[in-house]
């Protein structure tokens, strides 16, 4: 008895070291170093104390969230939430599953039963219940729910050279070109970038939060997700490289006069508005107004970019332009789900223009038909033009008989307009952006301010600068495939807090008798490590045409020698690679990028 009695106090030891351990630790997890993979993510929702938001965030348009982007500068939550752009075991999945749009409770508990609706339940109800008990590996609902309608807005996803207005299909898949803002029980359309999607799938590259995508490619026309900036983390989707820590972006208030060049254009001010349906009504409004008081059009057409099935075909119609000439202190504004399909020319003395939250897309005449054109001529030259948050696309394919101008001219700046700012505009699938001056013997001075544009999937021309002086302010340059910024013809460009990535010649001069110069300034690309070959930028080059110089050694090659006349604040470039899809374009409600 005396022996047993020695033993209990080791006993004892025992049962109490046992217990702590299994009690007070958390048990292993496979993919532990990796965060908690019981902790769930949510495409573009904030990560909160371990549960996440209600519904998630979808961004208009049909994009998630911004990017991918993990609460406030990419933090995840205090139980150890995996951040997005991390390596996820068995594809993707942790825990519970993890669907773009949907939001999963805390700690990894999915609704009762486990049972996840694909995709997620947008809206109310998107949310699972709180406290739920977690089913292992999570059970996932065939086909899932969706808010009501499944409906978008204007200047989200695009397909092929198109984006769809007027709401999302259901059951199938969407017309060729055309993406839906939100599908269900589809997949999309070639080219097009789901939103979000119940039931189906998102594009190459338009995956978001914990789902991995292969390449992090987005597909041609597509508004997807843009490569998240988890804590530290590689981005997926977008070709995100990597957010640092507190590189979060938030949305700003709409700007109510322009930064930049274009800094005293103020439209047609606070004339009461006139609502136009098509180009026509907006022509005979224009032509009936005297030129000097004050005219505000609110554009409310639509038009259905699926419905043109082959996109060169558009090359051989007759162009449809908007003629603005002549005529001073002008806004148009596009109502939001609106769409065009005809270019706007501001011409001669017009002056005090403002172009705001226009869809324009595939316009016809080819390279008769810019969408946005300023251009100088005998009776004077615009001036004061501000051109902001708009979306214009064409395709990026290659018309047999076209030449170079099946789908040029996006927004052509020329014959000596002058003082320009060109703002918060998604201009993707196009072959030839913008051009700032006619031809080499253009040499009228002109002032331009580019700031807060992202250019995706384009060919060339982010601008092309003849003379002149220009700015190029946090702009976001992603899948360039001919030439970014090229400055030519002594013209000279500031180059600041940019973003380049997966760009072919992003600084260059070439394709003209003399090049121009460049002041690179604190963007991504620091040195010429960062477009040396293999860097993590995806920069590459070519030699050229006889005379081609390229930013190859990453340095400025002359100190920009205007002041500029304004005062700004240059936004982090890593801010502008997290956060500006989310605000540029049209239908998001002009709110701005504002870096925390």
């Amino acid at each position: 008895m005396f022996k047993i009695l020695n033993l209990l106090p080791c006993l004892c030891w025992l049962l109490v070291c046992h217990c702590s351990s299994g009690s007070g630790a958390p048990a292993s997890h496979p993919d532990a170093s990796n965060g908690n993979a019981d902790a769930p993510t949510v495409a573009g929702g904030a990560a909160g104390t371990s549960a996440l938001q209600t519904g998630g965030v979808v961004g208009s348009g049909g994009i998630a969230g911004m990017g991918g982007i993990v609460g406030v500068g990419g933090s995840a939550s205090s139980g150890g939430t995996k951040p997005i752009g991390g390596t996820l075991s068995d594809g993707g999945t942790a825990g519970g599953l993890t669907t773009a749009g949907g939001a999963i409770s805390g700690a990894g508990s999915t609704s009762t039963g486990g049972t996840q609706a694909a995709g997620g339940a947008a809206g109310t109800g998107g949310a699972a219940v709180t406290g739920g008990t977690k089913v292992t590996g999570g059970t996932q609902a065939t086909g899932g729910t969706q808010a009501t309608g499944g409906t978008r807005t204007t200047g989200g996803a695009t397909g092929v050279g198109g984006t769809t207005v007027g709401g999302g299909t259901t059951g199938g898949n969407t017309a060729g070109g055309g993406a839906a803002g939100g599908t269900a029980g589809g997949g999309t359309a070639s080219g097009g970038a789901a939103g979000r999607t119940t039931g189906g799938s998102t594009t190459s590259g338009g995956a978001a939060g914990g789902t991995k995508t292969t390449a992090g490619t987005t597909a041609a026309g597509g508004s997807t997700a843009m490569g998240g900036s988890g804590a530290g983390g590689s981005g997926t989707g977008g070709g995100g490289n990597g957010g640092a820590a507190g590189s979060a972006a938030g949305t700003g208030t709409p700007e109510t006069s322009p930064l930049g060049y274009g800094k005293g254009t103020t439209g047609g001010g606070n004339a009461t508005a006139v609502n136009v349906a098509d180009m026509a009504a907006a022509q005979a409004a224009i032509d009936g107004y005297s030129g000097t008081g004050g005219l505000v059009l609110k554009y409310t057409g639509k038009f259905n970019f699926g419905s043109i099935a082959d996109p060169c075909v558009q090359h051989t119609l007759a162009a449809q332009t908007l003629e603005i000439k002549n005529k001073s202190n002008i806004t148009i504004v596009g109502a939001d789900g609106s769409a065009a399909n005809f270019g706007i020319h501001i011409a001669s003395s017009s002056s005090n223009i403002i172009i705001r939250n226009m869809t324009i897309g595939l316009t016809p005449g080819g390279g008769d038909s810019d969408m946005i054109s300023l251009e100088g001529m005998s009776g004077g030259i615009p001036t004061d033009i501000w051109i902001d948050h708009n979306e214009l696309f064409s395709s990026m394919a290659d018309c047999p008989g076209a030449g170079d101008t099946a789908f040029d001219g996006m927004i052509d700046i020329k014959k000596g307009a002058d003082n320009v700012t060109i703002s918060y505009n998604y201009m993707h699938d196009h072959h030839k952006v913008s051009l700032n001056g006619y031809t080499d013997d253009d040499s009228a001075v002109r002032h331009v301010t580019f700031h807060h544009n992202l250019f995706e999937n384009v060919g060339s021309r982010t601008p092309l600068q003849r003379h002149g002086y220009s700015h190029m302010l946090n702009n976001y340059l992603y899948k360039v495939v001919v030439s970014g910024i090229n400055v030519r013809m002594g013209g000279y460009s500031l180059i600041e807090a940019n973003y380049f990535e997966t760009v072919l010649n992003p600084v260059t001069a070439r394709d003209s008798s003399a090049i121009g110069y460049w002041d690179l300034r604190n963007n991504n690309l620091a040195t010429a490590a960062d477009v040396a070959a293999g860097n993590k930028f995806g920069i590459t080059w070519d030699a050229g045409s006889t005379g081609t110089v390229n930013a190859t050694d990453w340095t400025t090659t002359a100190t920009y020698p205007e002041a500029l006349g304004y005062s700004y604040t240059a936004d982090p470039c890593q801010c502008v690679h997290d956060g500006l899809r989310a605000v540029a374009g049209a239908g998001k409600g002009l709110v701005t990028l504002r870096c925390k």
